[in-house]
């Protein structure tokens, strides 16, 4: 019986130790394609490149091909490596480990959930998984969590144009409490934009920002990770607020 094909990607760089961590934890169950950005791309959302060409290189590790590194978005990253049949059409998308949770608002803005989504757009099944940690450099445990999801994902399937988006707390795995089936939380940030000057007397600012948790409810996925459980939310690209719709329509809009 021949492996799955799975396309691992990311938003921090092809040379993230995230992405080398799934590689290597997922070596002897699939047929690995690593195309990913080779610079860092984080908090790119789901652009993508329409006005420049994007630039393919071949990365090696240890004088052994590792993958591609391409000039351009995450989601560049998955559209490329499919539709421009870089590699053969896998059978699952795989973005991350990304180094950082993604919940709450940063699904918006995440390069790691959109890369995933690219591949739910193309009719791939899809995951984002990420480290609920800036500091940690340790992906073992995430990467154990990312192996128990491929093979549930493999097997289970999952519906057309639904990702999971899958965020993994800090520490040890045996310290873990658990999955937890999330939905997506209200955690935002308290924004902060440093004004400054160059030496030149330019004007320029610096986006920093606190996060915020705005509702305890356990079944959000930031307040999940951060109670130690392993958050798990399915998610799909379709953005229409059904529950309004009605009253939209009571709106009686006419052209004048």
């Amino acid at each position: 019986m021949s492996k799955p094909k799975i396309l691992l990607t990311n938003d921090d760089g092809i040379n993230a130790l995230g992405i080398l961590a799934l590689s290597e934890v997922l070596a002897d169950t699939a047929e690995l394609y690593i195309v990913a950005p080779i610079y860092e791309m984080s908090a790119m959302g789901h652009a993508i490149t329409i006005s420049d060409p994007l630039k393919v290189t071949e990365i090696f590790k240890n004088d052994t091909h590792f993958g591609w590194g391409i000039g351009g978005t995450p989601a560049d990253c998955v559209k490329l490596a499919i539709n421009g049949a870089l590699i053969p059409r896998p059978d699952l998308v795989i973005s991350g480990i990304n180094q950082g949770a993604n919940v709450g608002v940063d699904i918006i803005y995440s390069g790691t959930v959109s890369a995933a989504y690219e591949g739910t757009i193309l009719d791939i099944p899809a995951m984002a998984i990420s480290l609920n940690s800036f500091s940690q450099k340790d992906f073992s445990a995430a990467a154990k969590v990312a192996q128990i999801m491929v093979e549930k994902i493999l097997n289970e399937g999952l519906p057309s144009g639904t990702l999971l988006n899958v965020n993994v707390p800090a520490g040890e795995y045996e310290s873990f409490k658990g999955f937890c089936i999330t939905q997506q939380g209200s955690g935002t940030y308290e924004e902060k934009l440093e004004r400054r000057e160059d030496p030149r007397k330019r004007i320029y600012y610096w986006l920093s920002g606190t996060r915020v948790y705005k509702d305890p409810n356990p079944e959000f996925d930031e307040n999940a990770v951060r109670a130690g459980c392993v958050s798990i939310t399915p998610l799909h690209y379709k953005l229409t607020n059904e529950e309004y719709l009605e009253s939209l329509r009571s709106w009686n809009l006419e052209l004048r």
